[in-house]
């Protein structure tokens, strides 16, 4: 029996790299090819969310009154407002109608010039992908716009366009201006077809409370239902309405906006508004906004709502000589038992991911906590006795969070690890808030402990790079 001759591995690869093998994404490929990138793909929530941030920002800069959502029973979603309506003339350098561009091209919208005569001022929208997402990831979507005597209509398939622009003159019927947007998602890029209703209705609730005056409706079609929001106390009435608890104090609620005489520190108009509530017990509630839009994972805005609390509870623990000896501050002592809703206004946000959930500018931080320090100063400085109430709790957590610090001991000795010698250890030894940064080398090291907090940030330099 002869034995056949052994099989040699091929050493030529099967698939050519060529020219040809590179792929140009154009238009709206990107998002249909990876919408994990441009939105949360859970649930369609976020892509609608997109159109109702748009009549959001027409509001917000003072173009309309009413925004009305409609759930739909063959699973679209339409969202109406009553703005000036996109522009659906031709757009001077590129030819095509401005509303078709505005849903079909990724990076195009009115609200990258923040400045000065500027479509918008002040608005979430940063990077012209919002709608044109929308687009992309729905089986149809038809968009109607009334503005200037006429009403103009188009619809679109998969982010193409199947009924070009349309334009007639409005009847008596039709609305003076606004837009129409209604869009069905396509089930095929979410996890689950079906919209959260608990998150939209918070949403929606969310955006009157910010925009006191605004009228904002859900409709819901299958059932008939109607929910109507229009907050004219804003934020004090939402944050009393969602406590779970009596607050210990007066709520401390303020709003500042810088003028035309501090645009050297500040744009004209950036600023905050907000309200807080200080609880013994509970769970805290907490929600910041950034013209408009809910950062759900915080960032800099509310880095700043804690700095100006903090440090203006400290001045005023300071100044009546309140704190006991040993006893030493910090921020989360104040923040932790701080229920919260934040509203700012930032002229350029920069945001982490298009998802927009967490503020990323630094300047918010100063913004935010250059207006909020001085007025609880003032405030504190006008109810004695009821920052003496605050200080008596905020000291208590201090005490609590020194007592369990105190627990976790850096021993040295026989059968205990020693820590490593190039380890810059910090201050503090409560273990719920220090963090040790990994870096790469002693230069690296050196960068990062001129920029550590040294309260709580510890730095240890690694010889080599961490594996991904």
């Amino acid at each position: 029996m002869s034995s056949k001759p052994p099989v040699k591995a091929s050493t030529q690869p099967t698939a050519e790299y060529g020219e040809g093998s590179i792929r140009v994404l154009k238009g709206l490929e990107p998002v249909k090819q990876r919408p994990g990138m441009y939105t949360r793909t859970d649930n369609p929530l976020h892509i609608i969310q997109e159109v109702i941030d748009n009549a959001a920002d027409e509001a917000l800069a003072g173009f309309g009154k009413r925004i009305a959502v409609t759930q739909h029973t063959d699973g679209s979603v339409s969202v109406e407002d009553d703005g000036r309506g996109i522009p659906f003339g031709l757009h001077p350098e590129e030819g095509v109608s401005v509303v078709e561009i505005v849903f079909t091209r990724l990076h195009a919208g009115g609200k990258f010039d923040k400045g000065s005569g500027g479509a918008y001022s002040f608005s979430g929208g940063l990077h012209g992908v919002g709608v044109s997402v929308t687009n992309a990831l729905s089986t149809r979507l038809q968009v109607t716009v009334s503005r200037d005597k006429q009403v103009a209509t188009l619809a679109f398939s998969g982010g193409d366009v199947i009924e070009p622009v349309t334009v007639r003159p409005a009847a008596s019927g039709d609305r003076k201006n606004g837009t129409t947007v209604r869009a069905w998602p396509d089930a095929k890029y979410f996890e689950s077809a079906e919209l959260p209703k608990g998150e939209l209705v918070h949403m929606l609730r969310s955006k009157a409370v910010l925009m006191p005056g605004v009228t904002i409706t859900l409709t819901h079609e299958k059932t008939g239902e109607v929910q109507t929001w229009l907050y004219k106390g804003g934020l004090r009435d939402y944050l009393t309405q969602s406590l779970s608890v009596d607050p210990l104090i007066p709520l401390f609620e303020g709003e500042q906006y810088a003028s035309r005489s501090e645009t050297e520190n500040f744009a004209e108009g950036e600023g905050a508004a907000w309200c807080v509530a200080f609880t013994e017990e509970g769970s805290p509630m907490r929600e910041s906004y950034v013209n408009l839009i809910p950062t759900v994972a915080g960032g800099t805005h509310e880095s700043g709502l804690k700095d100006g609390l903090f440090q203006a509870v400290k001045g005023f623990i300071e100044m009546h000589s309140l704190m006991p000896k040993g006893v030493k501050l910090m921020p989360d002592d104040v923040f932790s038992r701080a229920s919260f809703v934040l509203s700012a206004k930032v002229l350029d946000p920069q945001f982490q991911g298009q998802t927009k959930e967490r503020l990323n500018s630094r300047d918010a931080l100063r913004l935010v906590s250059t207006y909020v320090k001085p007025s609880l100063e003032l405030w504190l400085s006008q109810h004695v006795e009821y920052g003496k109430k605050l200080a008596d709790l905020v000291i208590k957590q201090a005490q609590a969070r020194q007592r369990a610090g105190q627990k976790v001991e850096k021993r040295r000795g026989s059968g205990v690890a020693v820590l490593p010698g190039k380890l810059t250890d910090c201050e503090s030894r409560d273990i719920s808030l220090n963090e040790v940064f990994l870096v790469e080398g002693d230069s690296a090291g050196g960068s990062a402990k001129m920029g550590r907090d040294k309260e709580t940030q510890a730095v240890l330099p690694l010889r080599g790079k961490v594996l991904n």
